[in-house]
This record gives C-alpha cells, structure tokens and sequence, in this order.
C-alpha cells in the first residue's frame, strides 16, 4: 500500500509541475525564480507597486529620466506599455518600456518586478497621409477608416505609441461617443488638460479624410465604437506618415 501511495504521489507531483510550467509557457524567471518575466512582445499591464523609476538604462546606476505613479493625476491606473526584456551584469531582469510623454519616442528601463505584464492582442495603425486608419486584433485586420488629422504645423506625431486610457466622454459630443487616450503629444491639441493625442470620434464626420485637428486623430463614431470593442487599454499604436 505505501508503494501504491508513493506512486500515486509523485504522479500527483508531476501534473502540478507541468500545470505550472505550462501556465509559464514565453516566459523566463528571474534568477531567484520569484518574478515570471514576460518574452512575448509588446506586452502592456499595471504596475505592482505605488510608483517605479524610469532609467536611462537597465542598471540602478542609470539615470532617472521619469517617476511613472500606480495612479496617474487623473486617479486612473497607469498602463505600461514593454517591447523587450533585458537582464544587466548582476543577472537582474528589466523592461525596456515606451514613455509616455514629451519628448515623443522616449524609452526607458524598469525592474521587472514592478509590473505585471501580458502580451497585447491588438493594434492600431494611422496612416496620416492616407488619413486613414486600420485596426488589428490577433494579427486579423478587422477594421479600416478615414480619419481627420493635425492641421498644419499642429501635426499629428507620428511614431510608435499606444493607448494610455479609454473613457465614454458623456458631455463632449466634439469627442464622439468614444475616445482613447494616446501615450503621444502634440503642439496644441483638444484633449482635456491639452496637448494630449487623443483617438475619438467626432459630431463632424464631414470633415473626415482633411487636416483640420489641433494633433488629434478623428474617427467616425462607427470606428470609435469598433476600438472600443478591439483596442483595450495597452494596445500598440503606429502613426505612419503614408
């Protein structure tokens, strides 16, 4: 009998480790295997703590070039967006990350144990010169439009951003019935608090295809309700010239 039960365990044993090496399937851990470090990228979550220190480089002696808070000032979470993961000289495990903010296209670094991240299944492509813009999600195009775009000398950035916050602006119909908050910033734009490159739709359709925003993206209120259903909060953007 105690031979049946050993057997009995140790098969115990054995599903319990391949469930878990399963469940971490793409990732690694860290040398003391206490952090999963995410390998499939752009991945995007929140962070898993108060606030984490943005470096120039992946090592504590690198500059802090940004203080990225759990809350932003607007009280909702703050979304991190990562591209890679990189270990430094003492075996430690770091993000490479999008920063959000001016100057546009900045990156930096952050201990991989301060965020909790999983890969993102969807992105959005703007075509500003074709003023058009194209929605993916599982690597399945599922949704394409016009848009309206910056005027000139408030041109839309382009560059690779992504999706900092989503909300239904219920007292703003200049905004559509939806809009997605970008990690990109303009000149001027009609953003609340300003200067934010916002995606959403809009109470004038008639001007969509022209450039005519102070940076932001505008959207037929169709295609603002296809992002709200596709492109969730971490979603990859890439503003391309044509």
């Amino acid at each position: 009998m105690k031979r049946v039960a050993t057997i009995v365990f140790l098969a115990a044993a054995i599903t319990v480790v391949a469930a878990v090496t399963s469940a971490h399937a793409g990732s690694a851990a860290t040398k003391d295997d206490s952090v999963v470090v995410e390998t499939k990228f752009p991945a995007a979550g929140e962070l898993t703590g108060k606030r984490v220190s943005v470096r120039n480089k992946p090592a504590l002696s690198g500059k802090v070039i940004k203080i990225m808070k759990y809350f932003r000032p607007d009280f909702r979470v703050q979304e991190i967006l990562a591209v890679k993961s990189v270990k430094d000289a003492h075996d430690s495990w770091w993000y490479k990350i999008s920063v959000p903010g001016r100057p546009n296209g900045r990156m930096g670094y952050i201990p991989a144990d301060s965020v909790d991240l999983a890969p993102t299944v969807a992105q959005i492509i703007v075509h500003r010169g074709k003023r058009t813009i194209d929605v993916y999600k599982h690597n399945k195009h599922v949704w394409h439009g016009k848009v309206a775009v910056g005027a000139p000398g408030m041109e839309t950035p382009l560059g690779h951003y992504y999706v900092a916050a989503t909300f239904v602006p219920y007292k703003d119909p200049f905004l559509g019935v939806y809009a997605l908050e970008t990690s990109a910033y303009s000149k001027l734009s009609d953003w609340p608090g300003g200067g934010v490159v916002g995606i959403h739709g809009t109470n004038a359709p008639y001007l969509l295809g022209k450039a005519v925003s102070h940076g932001c993206v505008r959207v037929s209120n169709t295609t603002a309700k296809k992002l709200k259903r596709y492109t969730p909060v971490g979603t990859p953007i890439l503003i391309k010239a044509n």
